[in-house]
């Protein structure tokens, strides 16, 4: 990274600091600011999962430790989001990183072109097991960077179709295996929905649309993708949106709530419970919700691919991945690789564990096994990691972005009918094209 780039970031965010933008920091990243590499025998792991996720990965980092006694992990839970990769970026530039670390996919061109990464290099995926053909080759493909590895990836996280297994029943949607009936195509996701809704009385599906910018950017982009439409290219330089195909992705997320199919002014916990009581037959979210529902619910609820509303491209359906990183470390000493590498395919090999959560494994061995096609409801939406749609590769876009950010607010205005399609997507087309032309800030 440039030095004048460093300095212009760290500004940046020791005005987020003084301002408390950082409280609440733990004591194992104040010590991975100021601290020393310690013993050889200490691997530092910073992650972002709370909830069911975080669940299992205590189980899986509990395996680990029973296997290697030898090894220290200090495992560091920290906010989801931009404070996340706020503090891994300080801890970096600071000289003390983790030795491993998650990313989401989303982020990694950025973390990568700063110049904040260490690269893997083939040699030593070979020496630990992790050949390119044991990955989803979609999430691993996405983990390179000019044609370097950066990222070895842990799971496919979807946009996915949640529904009650006895509204569909009754509302005549289940076939002889009570699955769901097709709904792909515009008109019989509509027709699904409306069947539900004679059923609950209230509503068919549900999307959370207020204080959420991205459960807005993910049914947009599922749907847009879904039309064949890029964003941006080189890097986030090149605006090249299509907004026939936003006009024509914001319109159908307008018919869902002029039907009064779905509600048009709800948060992300309200568009659950209206799954979880009942007053909802649909609700699209992302996979990670199924503990919850599972907890609401125990049974009675069943999950599929997000429909394939639009036929002219190939499937798409919003998506990131997890993916373990090595952040870059001022000495081979501190960076400990090889016991970095042998961490994340210890994780990787409990990627069963990993699915019980509801993410999809990106680890092959797991992905095909028997074990892993007999979960359920898991393994009937494994299909959409092959349909992932990534954000673009820019600095303003991924996980918690400022693209989230400026788009929601619009995507949520067309869902309540106080903005029409065609203005909505030119306002996007002008909101990307102001943060095209905005230097990265790091």
């Amino acid at each position: 990274m440039r030095m004048q780039g460093r300095r212009r970031f760290l500004g940046a965010v020791g005005g987020l600091a003084a301002t408390g933008a950082l409280s609440g920091c733990s004591s194992a990243v104040g010590q991975a600011f100021t601290g020393s590499a310690g013993p050889p025998s200490l691997l530092n792991f910073w992650h972002p999962f709370t909830g069911g996720d975080g669940a299992q990965l205590v189980a899986m980092q509990g395996t680990y430790r029973k296997r290697n006694p030898g090894t220290d992990l200090k495992s560091t839970t920290l906010v989801w989001g931009a404070p996340y990769y706020t503090k891994l970026t300080l801890a970096t530039l600071g000289g003390r990183p983790p030795q491993v670390a998650i990313t989401h996919m989303s982020r990694l061109p950025t973390l990568a072109a700063a110049g904040l990464l260490r690269d893997i290099s083939s040699a030593e995926l070979t020496e630990h097991g992790m050949s390119a053909s044991r990955f989803n080759k979609a999430a691993f493909r996405r983990a390179h960077l000019d044609g370097k590895l950066y990222a070895l990836p842990l799971d496919t996280h979807p946009f996915v179709l949640f529904f009650r297994k006895k509204v569909a029943e009754k509302a005549g949607l289940l076939d002889g295996d009570g699955k769901l009936t097709d709904l792909d195509g515009p008109d019989k996701f509509l027709d699904a929905m409306r069947a539900a809704k004679e059923v609950t009385g209230v509503w068919g599906g549900s999307v959370a649309s207020i204080k959420d910018p991205a459960t807005n950017w993910r049914l947009f982009w599922s749907l847009y993708r879904q039309l064949g439409a890029d964003l941006v290219t080189d890097g986030g330089r090149k605006v090249v949106m299509d907004v026939g195909a936003a006009e024509e992705a914001l319109a159908y997320i307008r018919r869902m709530s002029a039907e009064k199919l779905v509600p048009s002014g709800i948060d992300y916990t309200s568009a659950l419970t209206l799954l979880t009581s009942g007053k909802a037959g649909f609700l699209m979210d992302g996979e990670w919700q199924l503990p919850a529902v599972r907890d609401a619910v125990k049974e009675d609820f069943g999950m599929r691919t997000f429909p394939r509303i639009f036929r002219d491209a190939p499937y798409a359906c919003a998506a990131d991945s997890h993916a373990f990183i090595l952040p870059a470390a001022p000495s081979e000493k501190a960076q400990r690789a090889e016991q970095a590498l042998d961490f994340t395919r210890a994780m990787l090999d409990s990627s069963l564990d990993w699915a019980k959560g509801g993410h999809i494994p990106a680890w092959e061995p797991t992905a095909r096994s028997d074990a892993y096609g007999d979960l359920q409801p898991q393994a009937d939406y494994a299909s959409a990691a092959d349909g992932a749609a990534y954000d673009p590769a820019a600095w303003y876009a991924g996980a918690d972005s400022i693209l989230y950010r400026r788009c929601a607010g619009v995507i949520a205005s067309v869902l309540g009918g106080r903005t029409r399609p065609g203005a909505a997507a030119d306002a996007m087309l002008g909101a990307v094209r102001e943060l095209a032309k905005m230097e990265a800030p790091v």
